[in-house]
């Protein structure tokens, strides 16, 4: 038995002794998504409990070095856990924009220091992260970002940043604990004068206020800045080189946004549809121009996730191109639009219901609507297309 075959039955093994059996079921609503944090409630005892057994383990983030609470594993290891894990369909046991976007930052830019202060809490869900990216003047131009720290000499109370301005579209900021924030430093330079900054949301100043959306649920918010101090040494790299910062975080979102074009779990739309709605006699859905949309759209996920596997193993190893995450992101995001295009196709005129508890309040409709805000955030598809046109195809004019 090689090592690897060796590990992957350590972690059946520790997966069938660990994992809760509610842990396997899918997931029903947003309380069943742990996202960890100062003020979260866990919905019942079998989601602490996996969450607590995986931070032990060092399984919240696995690829992560122990010192920085993850297990140290290779990415061979890493891929074996994940398919174990999605072998007997465990949910994930904490799920942060801090390990998908602040982590990889902070092990690529951070001090040793600032790696182990903040890095371990993320890891055991002890904190919840947001991100203050966009502003109402400057969504895929981020540059032209406004928001800016005042840098402030205090021989009391410590050197210090005083921010004033505003974010937008800022996922969770309502319930969030930090935030990771990009601050104008130097208004002469506009792409290097934009440093990375970490604060608390508790901090005098902040002030957050949910964006109703069409769906009629809402991740976002906009976040306002009154003379925010900010002390000077919560910034992340170089200070006014927070762009650096910000384009290596930019690639870590868009690759976590383009997951939705996967799937997750789902085996085959096409599949889930004829189990749902029946089949016909010769054992195929029934409807022949919706089972060959639901066909094709199968083909796309399956090759988008073999797409998706070589990518992050390049994309881990440094030999992605700079601009593959563009491309997955775009993808991704189409794909995600497209199967909600054909849930609701499916779905008849049930799926249009807005209210009703055997809808799940309309979970069908307001999901579908949500993916429209998938080619928008992380950087528009136009965007995506533009970059993809002069970065990988080199088209001329691009």
């Amino acid at each position: 038995m090689s090592e690897l075959d060796a590990f992957r039955t350590e972690v059946r093994e520790w997966l069938e002794a660990n994992c809760p059996a509610e842990m396997r079921e899918p997931v029903r609503d947003e309380g069943d998504v742990c996202w960890g944090g100062r003020n979260w409630v866990f919905k019942n005892d079998a989601q602490k409990a996996w969450l607590e057994a995986c931070v032990a383990k060092g399984y919240t983030v696995p690829d992560w070095p122990k010192p920085y609470g993850g297990a140290g594993l290779t990415p061979e290891q890493t891929k074996i856990l994940k398919q174990e894990m999605k072998r007997i369909h465990a949910r994930s046991p904490l799920d942060s924009f801090g390990i998908w976007m602040l982590g990889p930052a902070l092990l690529q830019f951070g001090t040793e220091e600032q790696k182990v202060e903040y890095l371990n809490p993320i890891a055991r869900g002890e904190i919840r992260w947001c991100q203050g990216y966009s502003e109402p003047g400057s969504g895929s131009d981020l540059v032209s970002l406004q928001t800016f720290g005042e840098e402030v000499s205090d021989p009391v109370g410590g050197d210090h940043w005083v921010v004033n301005g505003s974010k937008i579209w800022t996922s969770y900021a309502d319930k969030a604990d930090w935030i990771f924030c990009l601050v104008r430093t130097d208004k002469a330079n506009k792409y290097q004068g934009i440093t990375f900054m970490l604060f608390d949301m508790a901090s005098k100043g902040v002030t957050t206020k949910p964006i109703l959306l069409i769906s009629g649920n809402s991740p976002f918010c906009e976040t306002f800045f009154d003379d925010v101090e900010v002390p000077k040494t919560q910034f992340i790299g170089e200070i006014n080189r927070g762009w650096d910062v910000a384009k290596y975080l930019l690639g870590h979102e868009r690759e976590m946004i383009s997951g939705g074009g996967a799937g997750g779990d789902m085996v085959s739309i096409g599949g889930a549809f004829a189990k749902a709605f029946g089949k016909n006699a010769a054992g195929e859905l029934d409807d022949p121009i919706l089972r060959a949309e639901m066909a094709a759209f199968d083909v796309d996920v399956f090759a988008y996730r073999a797409m998706g596997e070589r990518f992050m193993d390049m994309w881990k190893t440094g030999r992605a191109h700079p601009a593959s995450s563009n491309m997955m992101k775009y993808v991704g995001t189409e794909l995600n639009k497209r199967r909600h295009e054909l849930v609701m196709s499916g779905g008849g005129s049930e799926a249009l219901e807005w209210d009703s508890e055997a809808t799940k309040g309309g979970a069908r409709a307001r999901g579908w609507l949500r993916t429209k805000a998938n080619s928008i955030e992380g950087g528009t598809s136009e965007v995506m297309l533009n970059v993809i046109a002069k970065r990988i195809l080199d088209l001329p004019g691009a």
